[in-house]
């Protein structure tokens, strides 16, 4: 997005993922099958927002250089994804026509869709692939980024020693580690630490997304406000039972669940109301860490799975015990670094 690259599949690609309480990396080796060759998750204190902030920056870049280190990571080729919460995202329609005329039309409806000044962000768009081609209209996914983000991003790839190659919006991440090539019609749901991604893909591509503003973390702190115990309890609570037990938690648990929930269920409605017919719903993201989680989705009338991205990499079977601990966790960061150009 703010860089575009081109590099080969027999390149070591690291890709990374910068959250809202911690990064997550990993490289992948393409030698005609992706190999998992490192990963890593580090906590961190500082966020990267919308504004120029230097001490963050520098810290950020120190924490991610010792994690490059501490992984053994042995390449500075990367790719990195934007958190859906400083990311805009449309896909619009817009009337068949030649590129240049294309490239015209869609910055004129971008700034019905983008609530900044476009001179204030970076403006990126591709027309989405497996469309009819006797269609006499042509959808555009829309992505725009804040400059000031990507000047931060930027600077702490700098910072850390590391050449970025292209940057992306993280549902496209989730799309190629969970569903590959597959002409899948999924809902993915990524619950991270304080924010949940909610995307709807049609054919492997992707056609809605939507973010809230809840996450584990509000899941942890209602559980600690409910027994009035410290937060590292209340995250043991959370591991342990979950949504399965029969104890007060999972009443506590509930009501952010539920708001997940709902805005599934109301994206689950418009894509009907566009034909969409959804296969199953996919839940990745370390709040998705939760026992029971699966049996509470299920009565939006999908099939209700825990995403995979492992499926899509070869790696040492030695590390899977643990790697599976992890793996709902790394799933934008393989996909990351899953990208052939």
């Amino acid at each position: 997005m703010f860089l575009s690259g081109l590099f080969s599949n027999k390149s070591a690609i690291l890709g990374i993922d910068i959250g809202t309480a911690n990064i997550k990396i990993a490289e992948v080796s393409h030698k005609g099958k992706a190999v998992l060759d490192t990963y890593g998750i580090v906590n961190i204190a500082y966020q990267l927002g919308g504004k120029a902030d230097d001490l963050a920056v520098q810290e950020m870049a120190r924490v991610l250089k010792t994690l490059l280190n501490k992984a053994h990571v042995t390449t500075k080729r990367c790719v990195i994804s934007f958190p859906n919460s400083s990311v805009f995202t449309s896909v619009i329609e817009l009337p068949k026509m030649t590129s240049e005329e294309l490239a015209g039309a869609v910055e004129f409806e971008a700034k019905k869709y983008v609530p900044l000044a476009l001179t204030d962000v970076d403006l990126s768009w591709e027309a989405i692939a497996g469309s009819n081609p006797a269609a006499i209209s042509t959808k555009i996914l829309l992505t725009a980024v804040p400059k000031q983000v990507t000047r931060n991003y930027m600077r702490v790839l700098e910072l850390a020693g590391l050449e970025p190659l292209v940057g992306e919006i993280e549902a496209l991440a989730l799309i190629r580690s969970l569903i590959g090539d597959q002409p899948a019609n999924c809902v993915i749901i990524d619950i991270g630490a304080r924010s949940t991604g909610l995307n709807i893909t049609e054919n492997g591509f992707l056609r809605l997304s939507r973010n809230l503003n809840v996450g584990g973390d509000t899941i942890t702190t209602k559980i600690a406000e409910s027994l009035r115990v410290s937060r590292l309890r209340a995250e043991q609570f959370k591991k342990d039972f979950g949504v399965s037990s029969t104890t007060f938690i999972p009443d506590t648990i509930k009501p952010v669940l539920n708001i997940i929930k709902t805005e599934a269920r109301q994206l689950l409605t418009i894509a009907k109301t566009q034909n969409m017919r959804m296969e199953k719903l996919l839940l990745v993201g370390g709040g998705a860490n939760l026992p029971g989680i699966e049996s509470y989705f299920e009565d939006l009338g999908l099939a209700v799975e825990l995403g995979n991205p492992l499926k899509m990499v070869e790696y040492n079977k030695e590390l899977e015990p643990v790697l599976r601990r992890y793996s709902l966790s790394l799933s934008i960061a393989i996909g990351l670094a899953l990208r052939k150009s």
